[in-house]
């Protein structure tokens, strides 16, 4: 019969007040077991040495125990803590308030004892491990049974392991049996055959050393939930994380305890989609970029995007002086201005309202602010909207890169760090080339600073990356919000895949590559294995605890205009050489004349201020001739 666990406890304690046993009840046990101890002592080292008993003496042990035990009981307090929520430090109290109560017959004897030899020292000795151990004994009982009724009241409960066996996976066993009442633990998950057979914190070490081991236990052991305590734990083992996803066994994590021993407050969790995606941190020279940034003032163009924003985050834990933040989104804005104002960071932050394609504006800006170090992560972004909007693709991407990056010049900015995309690599849509276009452009300006073709002291640096989890309008939340609707879920193509990574690695590389470069550079960086987005959906929808095409239908929709199956990081005519930094290489880019560039870009950007669709387009694949257009209107421009 299945019954809420509410319930079942609720009329538990109606009779038995297992949740929290009466204080006075726990004080009379105490004692009772304490006496009952001093007694046993008694008798048995009679019995031992065939000394006869002496029902008087019983009498008065039984007394002076009774008045000793239950004054050091109530002095150290051990009636006072509730009983499953025991800890050593509940035991440790116990041992001394036993202890002072054998110091005090022992005292007792001396004062009121013709002889006190070792019979009576063995005795008074015996009697204070007796009650110790009956003192934990029913501890350690009542513990037991708490939690076996606790099984029983919700078979959903009995369903818990925790993966490893570290010092944060037992802190986390302590907090759930002491502290949390969500989840029964059966035990411990360890890869190590070392482990076979061990117990700890009282709980068995389940060792899965094969596939077929793995299903058997979680099968026999009817497991709902495995707990991770950190996110290298849940990478390390892709192998159990497919396999509960495809049996519905839920994963959680406990963020707070990693990098942790213990914590007060373990705040478990879903594991999301962005978790079995994240790669290994990626790992930057903070003192580098802290000596390159101290005492500067950092402009931020489209502050308030997703890497925009996370980029202002990081900045602020450098000893900058001053952030501009510059977008023309209003809410975000306010948004992100209030979350870096209640981090008291000891910089001046400074929100801006405008427009990268409006010169006055960002001119201005850089007269009040003159800012040393720029950070360009303003653009449009999404390939169907671009390839129907051609003409603000380019005023944004181009024209709005070009008045930044002049104005950079003009007010010698040290250093302008552009953030870019693996769409620009051999594009095959509108804002790829758009994306492209404006590489060139602050390449080819940055190389004619370098051959002195220029007046300026500006370096420009490109880094490309490819898709971030989370990042607004991309695919991740639009697939958990069909899910959330019951679905379809739609993929454009089942063949199509995607480079990911978090935002926070895609700012770290923004930020390692930016103080990396000399100038005119392009950085790209090891995205590691690209990801096929029907698995992503499959595995978004388990888990949300459902199968695939049984309770969320997945359809495909067919490909975009202007999406490939697959986006590249470099295109052919480009090779990258080694960084100081693993996971950041620098392409070796084909170099443009900015004097021979200039008046087609002129052009290009008047032409697209016109709102001439075709003329735009023509004029990119002429400035890109890698352009090639998919599944679009613009493929007869290809010709």
């Amino acid at each position: 019969m299945n019954i809420s666990k509410e319930r079942f406890f609720t009329e538990l304690n109606k009779y038995v007040p297992i949740g929290y046993l009466n204080r006075g009840l726990i004080f009379l046990t105490d004692c009772s077991l304490s006496v009952f101890a001093s007694l046993f002592s008694y008798v048995f080292f009679h019995i031992i040495i065939d000394i006869k008993l002496d029902n008087k003496e019983l009498l008065s042990l039984f007394l002076i125990s009774s008045i000793v035990s239950a004054f050091w009981i109530y002095i150290f307090k051990t009636y006072q803590n509730v009983i499953r929520h025991s800890t050593i430090g509940e035991l440790v109290r116990i041992v001394y308030a036993m202890g002072m109560k054998g110091l005090t017959m022992l005292s007792l004897a001396l004062l009121f004892t013709e002889y006190v030899g070792n019979f009576i020292i063995a005795e008074i000795f015996g009697g204070f491990m007796i009650s110790v151990f009956l003192l934990v004994f029913v501890r350690a009982f009542i513990v037991n049974i708490y939690h076996h009724l606790q099984k029983a009241a919700d078979e959903s409960l009995h369903a818990t392991l925790i993966y490893g066996t570290a010092e944060a996976a037992i802190s986390l066993a302590n907090y759930l049996r002491n502290r949390n009442e969500q989840y029964a633990m059966s035990g411990f998950l360890s890869r190590n055959p070392q482990e076979s057979n061990l117990r700890i914190a009282g709980y068995p070490v389940y060792v899965i050393n094969t596939p077929d081991k793995m299903k058997e236990l979680l099968k026999s052991q009817k497991i709902k939930a495995i707990l991770f305590t950190s996110l290298d734990d849940l990478h390390s083992d892709s192998e159990l994380t497919e396999f509960c996803l495809r049996h519905h066994i839920s994963l959680q994590i406990a963020p707070l305890m990693e990098g942790q021993h213990i914590t007060h407050q373990i705040q478990l969790r879903n594991v999301q989609i962005e978790d079995l995606l994240g790669r290994d941190e990626i790992e930057i020279n903070l003192n580098k970029i802290a000596f390159e940034l101290i005492g500067k003032t950092v402009f931020v163009s489209g502050a308030s995007g997703s890497i925009g924003s996370e980029l202002c985050r990081q900045l602020c834990k450098f000893p900058i002086k001053k952030l501009v933040l510059f977008d023309n989104a209003e809410t975000p804005m306010h948004t992100i201005y209030l979350e870096l104002s209640e981090q008291k960071t000891a910089c001046e932050i400074c929100p801006v309202i405008g427009d990268i394609r409006n010169k006055a504006r960002v001119e201005l800006q850089f007269k009040k602010h003159h800012p040393d170090i720029i950070f360009h992560a303003a653009a449009y972004k999404h390939v169907p909207l671009m390839e129907e909007n051609p003409c603000e693709a380019v005023h944004t991407n181009v024209y709005g890169t070009r008045i930044l990056a002049d104005l950079a010049v003009a007010f010698d900015v040290d250093k302008f760090i552009m953030i870019s995309t693996d769409k620009a690599v051999s594009p095959s849509n509108v804002m790829g080339a758009s994306k492209r276009i404006a590489e060139i452009y602050v390449q080819s300006l940055s190389q004619a600073i370098l051959r002195n073709e220029i007046k300026g002291k500006t370096r420009f640096i490109t880094t490309r990356f490819g898709n971030v989890l989370g990042s607004n309008g991309s695919v991740i939340p639009r697939f958990k919000s069909q899910i959330l609707a019951g679905g379809p879920v739609t993929v454009t193509h089942p063949e199509i895949i995607r480079y990911f990574m978090t935002i926070p690695e895609a700012c770290r590389l923004v930020l390692e590559a930016g103080f990396m470069g000399e100038g005119y550079e392009i950085f790209v960086f090891d995205m590691g294995k690209p990801v096929k987005i029907i698995d992503l959906a499959r595995r978004m929808i388990e888990l949300s605890g459902m199968i695939p095409d049984v309770d969320i239908k997945i359809e495909f929709s067919g490909l975009r205009p202007g999406e490939k199956l697959y986006e590249e990081l470099l295109n052919d005519s480009e090779k990258t050489l080694s960084t100081p930094n693993k996971k950041i290489f620098r392409a070796q880019i084909q170099a443009y004349s900015y004097t021979e560039l200039l008046s087609d870009y002129t052009s290009l950007c008047e032409i697209a201020i016109e709102g001439n669709k075709i003329s735009t387009v023509r004029l990119m694949k002429k400035l890109v001739p890698e352009f090639k257009s998919l599944n679009s209107e613009y493929e007869k421009l290809d010709n």
